[in-house]
């Protein structure tokens, strides 16, 4: 991860890691790590959603290593940050499609809630994956909004891929096939494709994105090859339930985490890591197209914290 980049995760979590070093600054008026201050800490971690598994690894790790001593608030944020970036190297991993035997096009659901920041995320997808060299068409799966189908058109034209859109209310499932069949004709690297995310209803949204994949696998026994969870960081505790219903849906095969820069509750990644072992594939910090970036274990832990790389 570039520095530039870095900066502005750093500022974007800067909501979050105030929450928390304010925290411990507030354990630290006695300087010494009692039970009581660890008690406390505990306790701070787990407000911050960052769940009570890593909350007891960092007190665990500090009692060991410092009880009864004086420890700095610098001391505190970097354990914390080493626990953190520990628990989180196992979900780091890159969206793998550069590999020669991987299928063309490779076939992309996104699957989350409305209103999550799925339909821009695709669109910064794309973006990537042009800038890459690549072609890409999008599949406006998601054709009960109207607004999705748009903002796609909108991706579509600002990055320069095809767009596959039906009409309104019509079938999600139709369409995506048909996308797949444009895109295996446009010799298209990668399809993306909206889906809706109704989870209010949830057993309608279940059959229609089961539909698609069995719609899809007509196409290419494949499909989809990967199936991205977008979810909303400012949600907290919620984006771990929306990751159990999408989960027990369709098979979720990595997720992206979008509006860091919007939220207190950034650390909530590290439990739904740890709860559902998927695979972290990008991180969204902003609006810019460039928000969306690649996820790194180490640079996230020691921004939620606020410390330089």
């Amino acid at each position: 991860m570039t520095n530039g980049f870095f900066a502005r995760l750093k500022a974007g979590l800067t909501r979050s890691s105030r929450n928390l070093t304010d925290g411990i600054a507030g354990v630290l008026t006695k300087r010494k790590l009692d039970d009581a201050a660890l008690d406390a800490l505990e306790e701070i971690l787990i407000a911050a959603d960052l769940g009570p598994r890593l909350a007891a690894q960092v007190v665990d790790r500090l009692r060991k290593e410092r009880f009864g001593k004086e420890a700095s608030e610098a001391e505190i944020r970097a354990v914390l940050a080493d626990e953190i970036a520990r628990t989180l190297a196992a979900v780091e991993a890159p969206l793998a499609i550069d590999d020669e035997r991987a299928p063309r096009p490779f076939v992309v659901l996104v699957v989350g809630v409305n209103g999550g920041g799925k339909t821009t995320t695709i669109g910064k997808l794309a973006k990537r994956f042009r800038d890459e060299g690549r072609r890409v068409v999008l599949a406006a799966g998601d054709t009960f909004r109207a607004a999705a189908t748009e903002q796609l058109a909108i991706w579509g034209e600002r990055t320069g891929s095809r767009v596959i859109a039906g009409q309104a209310g019509g079938d999600a499932a139709g369409l995506a096939f048909d996308a797949l069949a444009a895109a295996k004709k446009d010799k298209a690297d990668v399809l993306l494709v909206d889906t809706a995310g109704r989870l209010h209803n949830k057993a309608n949204l279940m059959a229609e994105l089961e539909k698609i994949v069995r719609v899809l696998k007509r196409g290419d026994p494949a499909a989809p090859h990967a199936v991205l969870l977008v979810l909303d960081a400012t949600i907290g505790q919620n984006a771990q339930v929306q990751a159990q219903a999408f989960g027990d849906m369709v098979g979720v095969t990595g997720l992206v985490m979008t509006k860091l820069d919007g939220t207190a509750k950034g650390g909530v990644l590290v439990p739904i890591a740890e709860a559902f072992k998927l695979p972290v594939h990008f991180i969204g910090i902003g609006e810019a197209a460039d928000d969306l970036r690649p996820f790194v274990a180490k640079d996230f832990a020691r921004s939620l914290v606020g410390l330089e790389p």
